[in-house]
């Protein structure tokens, strides 16, 4: 009986070669076309053998299989040998800290005084660090302060003053306005209500000009307490302030006036910026926006936030930003509400239909509301950064033709990026649109070109090559799933062993927890596949060109079902598509696409940019939440956050990276390696080098507030009379960092206990984030009583049934500190029919439900508030309880003093603690 044997000869030399084994011998006759031997092509010869025993003995069977044996042993020769793999990971960690690292951490040098007169026209970043010294001599800027409301408004006032005396006059007019509005909002779940806030407003127009079409360009001035704000926002205020000097003094005249508003109240929250747009008499004039924030101290200013729509500003931004750093992707994570932050853009947008565009710097986020936020923490070439980009966007602006009517612009988004800071990209939404689904299909039919190719430099059919490729893009969408899956499952096991935010402090270590196991992920199902099952069809070179294939198709259905649904981040898989479809093309029209991993070559130095890119892009994001997750809160584990940030990255960063793995000798073994990697950070993360916080630099913070609680019943009796501290804490470790250290938490209890029985879980929440978790918050019981710094009152001035007897008015008055709270919750059978205060809650009963609410601060103008409220009673009967009121008064500047006790308690705090504090006095009536 007859049989053949096909032997993958991938590499057979010119004629005369011997292939041997042990047992077999084939000499390759010198007759052969030359064409067989081209050492880069698989060449497959059939050679017709007899097997020894007629009957198929098993001798012969176990000849034939000794033949499949030295096919299988040709097919690993192929591979390049193990020991290169750590050389090429290790060579993409290398670009990282090479290249990526030190462009994103890139600052212009300073301007310094002494060069103004060789540099003029440009930012003197000097000139504003000195600034920035007085403002943080200040001490904090809480609204209703004396250093908020009258020592840094006299601050901006005299420098304001001091650019007038220097100012252009023969060009320019300067205008400075004091305002002091008063008003209310909704913000989130609370009515958000201010009185006598103040803003320092600044116009200065050209004298040439009689344009009625305004630049508004924003900062704050106050802080947060305990905070000197220096970075937040006392960097912008002072590049403003040198920004307008600049604008003042030069020679060159601009079309449209600028209106400089330093907004006095934008962590109370966002009061100001308010009052500024709906009451001033320049907002109507205001047709762009340029708001200046800080989320951390120093480094560059991300452009994060643009529009709506108006793509013109950003072409503005592209045509002159001296340092490009923004992301279409971080706008739509800001707007997605994830982020425990929210900026004056907000407010302008929402409230005065403005469009602009929000930069914040973004570098050491760990210090922002601190007392670390100090003018020490603000490197003066950040402010050189920040003030070449404010001084050079507010110009281009200012002539801005589009200014005159922003409207007839203001069609679609736009997508845009930088490229490592070197340059930027931008295009419509439109054009993105495009671009996303005509690269995908081009890269889909690029795939299908190769994958025919690959049939016909084989013996396999089509079918036999789509089957293979189907079972391989069905292993890559296993190690994608796998690539999320294992990082996310390291967060819940360091969660649950109470181990979360181990990298808080050193970054460094997602590596190890959650990268690696991402790459991981991302290989192990093609490689088990490509050890445990073997196809001596077609070639490995090829084998690992599908993978890649599989990893640009799924990016193509990525790309496309995003687009579908409006988003502008497929950008990203665009980018990355189009490099891959790049290095296919090319090597489709040579033959370095059958030439074994000669391909390999064209496709990694193709891969090099969008490699880059994606490392600096989720570098951003690692910087940004690394500090944020100190104060997001202990609902969620953060760990699930970074590990989904390192997974995408990793996914799209390494994609048609990691599975080149496979190329190498023993893949299993360097997968292993890369576990025992996994292993020994999650050791280190355990010990104390994981503990998250550290003394100055990286602190945990801590919320909380001395409370005196009176509750009074409806007869006047009192149900209630205790003093504690009310924690709100900041992230997810709660307060177990704090076990076994100086400050004495015995007694901690959980306020959900309290939740049914009192207004508001028995605790005066601040403002709505504190009462967004009311529920989860924790109150420590203290013997001595709270010394209340200041006087408060609550009166009942009178109780009215109106004509229809059902329902009743009740006029109050209320005074106190500046920061002050009510919380109306009607009773059984009771509803509010109306208020003195805005109708957003009361209108709209399906987005806001009792307890309501009220939050009022004022400024400068301490006057009582007088407010009413009308209760409908079906029982009509006004005899018996209608309402439960809360009234908290908060004192949360220094200008009130804490009690003795309170400042023990603050001092037990080991060092590695911030502490936010304030005395508040919480009264609970029933009318």
């Amino acid at each position: 009986m007859g049989f053949k044997v096909r032997i993958t000869a991938d590499n057979i030399r010119p004629p005369s070669t011997l292939v041997a084994t042990s047992q077999w011998h084939f000499q390759f006759s010198p007759d052969w076309p030359k064409e067989l031997f081209d050492s880069q092509r698989p060449t497959r010869i059939h050679i017709a053998m007899k097997s020894r025993d007629e009957n198929g003995s098993a001798e012969s069977k176990s000849d034939m299989a000794l033949v499949q044996m030295l096919s299988q042993e040709k097919q690993m020769k192929h591979r390049l040998s193990w020991y290169y793999a750590p050389s090429f990971l290790l060579l993409w960690v290398v670009l990282f800290y090479a290249v990526v690292y030190p462009l994103y951490h890139r600052l212009p040098d300073s301007v310094l005084i002494a060069d103004e007169s060789s540099k003029p026209g440009q930012f003197v970043a000097e000139r504003a660090q000195r600034l920035l010294y007085k403002y943080d001599r200040i001490g904090p800027k809480v609204v209703g302060s004396v250093a908020n409301e009258v020592t840094t408004v006299a601050f901006l006032v005299e420098e304001v003053e001091n650019i007038r005396a220097a100012m252009r006059s023969d060009l320019y007019e300067v205008e400075l306005d004091v305002q002091q509005p008063s008003g209310a909002y909704m913000h989130w779940q609370m009515v958000n209500m201010y009185q006598g806030v103040q803003n320092v407003v600044v116009k200065i127009s050209s004298k040439s000009s009689n344009s009625s079409s305004y630049l508004l360009v924003n900062s704050h001035f106050d802080s947060k307490p305990s905070s000197p704000g220096s970075g937040d926002d006392g960097t912008m205020v002072v590049v403003m302030l040198e920004v307008l000097r600049q604008v003042a003094i030069s020679g060159t005249p601009f079309e449209h006036p600028i209106v400089f508003l330093f907004n006095g109240a934008e962590e109370n929250p966002l009061e100001a910026s308010h009052g500024f747009i709906k009451l001033h008499k320049w907002a109507a004039n205001c047709k762009a926006l340029i708001n200046l924030e800080v989320a951390g101290s120093g480094g560059r200013d991300l452009l994060f936030q643009s529009g709506p729509n108006n793509p013109w500003l950003i072409k503005y931004y592209y045509q002159n930003a001296k340092h490009p750093f923004a992301t279409t992707m971080a706008e739509e994570i800001f707007q997605s509400g994830i982020l425990p932050s929210d900026t004056d853009f907000r407010i302008f947008r929402d409230y005065g239909s403005l469009p602009g565009l929000d930069m914040a710097q973004i570098s050491n986020g760990y210090v922002y509301h601190t007392i670390f936020d100090n003018v020490q923490a603000v490197p003066i070439d950040s402010l050189q950064s920040s003030g070449e980009n404010a001084l050079s966007l507010v110009r281009a602006f200012a002539n801005a033709s589009e200014m005159h009517n922003p409207e007839d612009y203001s069609e679609g988004h736009a997508v845009f990026f930088d490229y490592l800071g070197l340059f930027f990209v931008y295009y419509t939404e439109t054009t993105g649109i495009i671009l996303n689904c005509c690269i995908a299909v081009i890269s889909l039919v690029l795939v299908g070109c190769s994958l025919l190719r690959m049939s016909r430099e084989s013996d396999a059919s089509i079918g036999q090559i789509s089957i293979w490729f189907a079972i391989i893009l069905g292993l890559h969408v296993l190690g994608m799933i796998l690539s999320l899956g294992l990082p996310l499952l390291m967060a819940v096991l360091f969660d649950a062993g109470d181990r979360s935010m181990t990298y808080f402090s050193n970054n460094w270590l997602v590596i190890g927890l959650f990268i690696v196991p991402a790459v991981i992920g991302q290989v192990l199902p093609l490689t088990l596949y490509y050890t445990l099952k073997p196809n001596e069809n077609i070639s490995h070179p090829n084998h690992i060109h599908m993978s890649l294939h599989a990893h640009s198709v799924l990016l193509s259905l990525i790309a496309i079902i995003l687009t579908a649904i409006s988003l502008r981040t497929p950008y990203l898989c665009m980018m990355s598509l189009l490099f891959y479809a790049g290095a296919l093309l090319i090597n489709l029209l040579s033959t370095l696409h059958d030439r074994g991993y000669y391909w390999v070559l064209i496709v990694q130095v193709l891969q090099l940019m969008p490699f880059l890119y994606f490392c600096y892009l989720f570098y951003t994001f690692l910087l940004v939440f690394f500090p944020m997750l100190g104060r997001f809160g202990h609902g969620t584990n953060p760990d699930l956050l970074v590990a989904l940030i390192c997974a995408l990255g990793t996914f799209f960063a390494l994609g048609f990276v990691a599975p080149l793995i496979n190329m190498f000798r023993w893949p299993k073994l360097a997968l292993l390696c890369l576990g025992v990697v996994t292993f020994i950070f999650s050791m280190i993360a355990v010990s104390d080098v994981g503990f998250p916080y550290r003394a100055k630099t990286s602190v945990m913070r801590i919320h909380f507030l001395h409370v005196r609680r009176i509750f009074y019943e409806y007869d006047g009796s009192v149900s209630l009379s205790d003093s504690g501290y009310y924690f709100d804490f900041q992230d997810r470790r709660l307060y177990y960092p704090l076990e076994d250290t100086t400050v004495n938490l015995t007694g901690l209890v959980s306020t959900a206990s309290d939740c049914d029985k009192y207004l508001m879980c028995g605790v005066p929440c601040f403002n709505h984030r504190w009462c967004k978790t009311r529920t989860k918050s924790h109150w420590l019981p203290r013997e001595q009583e709270v010394a209340i710094p200041g006087a408060t009152s609550l009166k009942l001035l009178s109780k009215t049934v109106l004509e229809s007897g059902k329902v009743a008015r009740f006029e109050f008055e209320i005074s106190g500190p500046p920061h002050m709270s009510l919380y109306i919750q009607p009773l059984d059978g009771v509803e509010v029919e109306d208020w003195s205060f805005i109708r957003n809650m009361l209108d709209e009963p399906e987005t806001y439900s009792a307890p309501y609410q009220i939050f009022f601060a004022y400024g400068k103008d301490n006057s009582p508030l007088k407010f009413h409220i009308d209760f409908a009673k079906s029982s009509a009967d006004f005899s018996t309880p209608t309402f439960q009121l809360g009234f908290a008064a908060s004192f949360v500047s220094y200008d009130y003093a804490r009690d003795a006790a309170g400042l023990k308690f603050i001092s037990d705090f080991p060092d590695f603690a911030h502490v936010m504090e304030w005395p508040t006095l919480y009264e609970r009536y029933i009318f």
